[in-house]
Formats: structure tokens, C-alpha cells, sequence
């Protein structure tokens, strides 16, 4: 006879908090969601206006957000992002980074991270994990 008991194959896992994930590449979110998936609720936008909207309906741990997109630059929306809900962990991901760029990017934003393209999924789940801690923190703290 099988039961279900907390650590058993069958109980339901629970998600660790939300996290929103902004690229305009659609089938990197939708990989990066499925990394992530089983230990958060991932949210995707594909602009930073649609994150902007998202942002202020619903509360996230961590924010991923792709540098360079059509229509919005990531890094700008991540320093607005800092001052508006500071206790949001962001972690930006770029393809292009020059080192006098990445100090201004990492102050400004006050980054928790920053993940350089091709970006490992067990890399992007590692640094969620450890912004959603800090988020913890930061919040029990207040």
C-alpha cells in the first residue's frame, strides 16, 4: 500500500515564489521557464513594458531580464526596477558586456548577478535559487 508522505515521490512540491523572466526571444524564455519551473512560478514577458505590468500586479523574488531587447533597453529597466521594488532580486543577461560597462551595470542596477549568453540552464537555476534566498532575507529583515 502506498501513502503519501511528505519526501515521498507523490507529494506535491512547492514552488518556491515567482520570478519573471523578460526576453523578446521567445524560445529562450520558454527554456529558461522550463529549467526553472519545477521550483518557482515563472512568469514571461517579452518587453520591459509588459514587465512593468506585470510588476505591479503581482510580487516576484527574483527578475531575469535580457540586456538588449527591441523597444527597451534591460539595464535601464532594471535600475528603474531597484528603485521601484527594491527587495526584487535582478539578474541581467547579456551577450555583450564590456568590463568598464559591467561596474556601471552592477552599481547602477544594483545587481544581484549578471550571466553572460550562452547562459547554462544549471547556472540560471543556481543563481535564482540564491537570489530567492537573499529575497528571503531582505524581506524577514524588514
Amino acid at each position: 500500500m502506498m501513502t503519501d508522505t511528505p519526501g515521498s515521490s507523490t507529494a506535491q512540491v512547492t514552488k518556491n515564489g515567482s520570478v519573471l523572466l523578460v526576453d523578446d526571444e521567445k524560445a529562450l524564455s520558454a527554456l529558461y521557464a522550463e529549467a526553472l519551473g519545477a521550483l518557482f512560478e515563472v512568469d514571461l514577458a517579452t518587453s520591459t513594458r509588459e514587465a512593468g505590468f506585470l510588476l505591479n500586479k503581482k510580487t516576484y523574488k527574483v527578475l531575469v531580464c535580457d540586456h538588449l531587447m527591441p523597444g527597451g533597453n534591460g539595464l535601464s529597466f532594471l535600475v528603474h526596477v531597484r528603485e521601484e521594488f527594491p527587495n526584487t532580486q535582478r539578474v541581467l543577461v547579456t551577450g555583450y558586456m564590456k568590463p568598464e560597462m559591467l561596474l556601471r551595470s552592477v552599481n547602477e542596477a544594483a545587481l544581484y548577478r549578471y550571466l553572460l549568453k550562452p547562459v547554462s540552464l544549471p547556472e540560471l537555476v543556481k543563481t535564482v535559487q540564491e537570489a530567492a534566498k537573499l529575497y528571503d532575507q531582505a524581506v524577514a529583515s524588514d
